[in-house]
């Protein structure tokens, strides 16, 4: 196990190279990033932050109803589901850039290298599915989802691809000999008023 300076560099480094490359976008601007763990208090706070940032913008209620279920979602993932350190703290992040057509949620945090491929496939899955598709997916794991000894029954990934009507990008970043810094993001059309 790499010494959690190494880890946190290697994670924050890629928080960083991403900030960055979305600093530098003309049309855009972050409206939210945070690096570190994510207790409950703080998801609630995050979402109701950019809920009213949103609503302030000119967003209509639909848009933002997609971005609180993909937030939620995320970051119930990261959670309930992200490793941790060696020093038991968890690794992760989210930025959220608004441009003038479309928001773009990035979400990272620590999985075991073992996983990786499952969820790679299981969103690589979604994206090759149109829309009815996943609908369909999405009922059925919501009718037959068995929930796993963390507390999720596989509805994340799904709930994030429908709401948001966009493909999840993601990213892999080996951090140690069992560790991955695993990254996603997605779009959310903004609808105005």
């Amino acid at each position: 196990m790499l010494q959690r300076d190494t880890l946190v560099d290697k994670c924050n480094a890629q928080f960083q190279k991403i900030f960055g490359e979305y600093n530098i976008e003309a049309d855009g601007r972050i409206i939210v990033s945070h690096f570190g763990e994510f207790s409950q208090d703080l998801v609630n706070s995050l979402t109701t932050s950019i809920e009213e940032m949103m609503l302030d913008s000119g967003d209509k209620k639909g848009a933002v109803k997609r971005m609180f279920s993909i937030l939620v979602e995320g970051l119930q993932n990261i959670r309930i589901h992200g490793e941790k350190d060696s020093d038991g703290n968890q690794v992760s992040f989210l930025i959220v850039l608004q441009n003038e057509d479309n928001y773009k949620v990035t979400l990272g945090n620590l999985v075991k290298g073992d996983i990786v491929g499952k969820l790679i496939s299981r969103i690589d899955e979604l994206n090759g599915m149109d829309r009815d598709a996943i609908k369909g997916l999405y009922m059925d794991t919501l009718s037959n989802g068995i929930m796993s000894k963390k507390g999720g029954a596989g509805l994340g990934f799904i709930t994030m691809s429908l709401k948001s009507n966009h493909t999840i990008g993601h990213e892999s970043i080996q951090v140690s000999d069992d560790l991955v810094f695993f990254t996603q993001n997605v779009m959310i059309d903004r609808v105005k008023k």
